[in-house]
């Protein structure tokens, strides 16, 4: 099922890497290197950050390693880990958020060129957002010092507007007719709301570390896979098979289709979705072999009728013997089975996890 998508929790630190500072951020960022102080004397900051930087304005953490760099990055991973585990987000939503936007996907759903320029960027560099490297110290002997900070009030703008963004593109995922709805792309939409919700509670999270205010309606993506689970489950598929073997190709095929949630369904008129498979049994002539052969060609095309697209193609064909045609013939109807359990139900997960929302 759709459920699939969110089963796999990682920290802040892998979201993250999906966010960098906006065109609100100055030009003071993390990108420009601080020249490193290599006084003797020990910047009270190495053993008391805050002693440096006010808690009240600052989120700072700092790190230390042998060489520049490692300190630096230590620094800012101490400093994510400030905000725990309240703001890990699904792995899946944030890669589904960030091809969206690499694909330029997103920019069909988004209302103003400004929010279109945020989320962009969002997916573009992998620093953590509205933080920087502020000081770097050498202790002369083999250590380098780096303390990381963040503008709590700059932080919380960049997020706000974010979470803004991610709103309006929820609001435009969900208006649709009911014949969009009840469809795939109904379902995609849909999951792709949901995975733009998941995002959104972390940055509700993260504001509210910061001692910020949110004031919208912020809810997970519970309630958008849900509706994506309904959606499916009054989506038919029509299956159509010629030269089945008592049901079991039939069988193999709806499985794939009834794990995620779909009705796998036969004779049904006017379906939009349409497997549509074809098999030929023949007798294979291996005159120096005692045993009996015969091959299995299968051919299948998952169809949208309603776009004329081919979805899936699939074929398969294999050579099986015994000592009798009737066994040499099943055990390829056996081969095929698991064949269908395996490649073609590999092929269907690929295609439904890689649909992204269109207009």
């Amino acid at each position: 099922m759709f459920r699939r998508f969110s089963q796999v929790f990682v920290t802040l630190f892998l979201l993250l890497l999906t966010l960098i500072f906006l065109s609100c951020v100055s030009s003071g960022s993390s990108n420009s290197k601080k020249s490193i102080n290599i006084s003797k004397t020990t910047p009270a900051w190495v053993n008391d950050v805050y002693s440096s930087y006010d808690k009240a304005r600052y989120v700072a953490a700092t790190g230390f390693a042998g060489s520049r760099e490692q300190a630096e990055g230590n620094a800012l991973a101490a400093l994510t880990s400030f905000f725990g585990q309240t703001v890990e987000v699904d792995r899946n939503a944030v890669s589904f958020f960030r091809q969206a936007v690499v694909n330029n996907v997103i920019n069909e759903w988004i209302d103003t060129d400004e929010m279109r320029t945020n989320i962009k960027t969002t997916a573009s560099m992998d620093n953590l957002m509205g933080a920087e490297i502020e000081e770097v110290w050498y202790d002369s002997k083999e250590i380098y010092y780096a303390v990381a900070v963040m503008e709590k009030q700059r932080a919380i703008r960049i997020y706000s507007d974010l979470l803004k963004a991610n709103l309006n593109i929820i609001k435009n995922l969900v208006a649709m007719t009911p014949n969009e709805r009840n469809s795939m792309e109904g379902v995609i939409r849909y999951r792709f709301a949901a995975s733009v919700a998941d995002i959104n509670v972390s940055y509700k999270n993260i504001i509210t570390l910061l001692n910020g205010t949110v004031t919208e309606n912020i809810v997970s993506g519970d309630s958008y896979r849900l509706e994506a689970q309904n959606i499916i489950k009054i989506i038919p598929i029509n299956i159509r098979i010629s030269n089945d073997r008592n049901g079991r190709i039939f069988g193999a095929f709806a499985k794939t289709f009834t794990d995620w949630g779909f009705e796998a369904q036969t004779g049904t008129t006017n379906a939009r979705y349409i497997l549509d498979v074809n098999i030929t049994l023949s007798p294979v002539d291996l005159p120096a072999n005692p045993n009996i052969f015969a091959r299995i060609e299968l051919a299948a095309n998952f169809t949208d009728t309603r776009a004329n697209l081919v979805l899936i193609p699939y074929t398969f064909n294999s050579r099986e013997g015994h000592t009798n045609r009737a066994e040499a013939e099943n055990r390829c109807i056996m081969v095929a089975e698991r064949s269908v359990n395996e490649e073609f139900a590999s092929l269907l997960s690929a295609y439904l996890s890689r649909l992204m929302p269109k207009k």
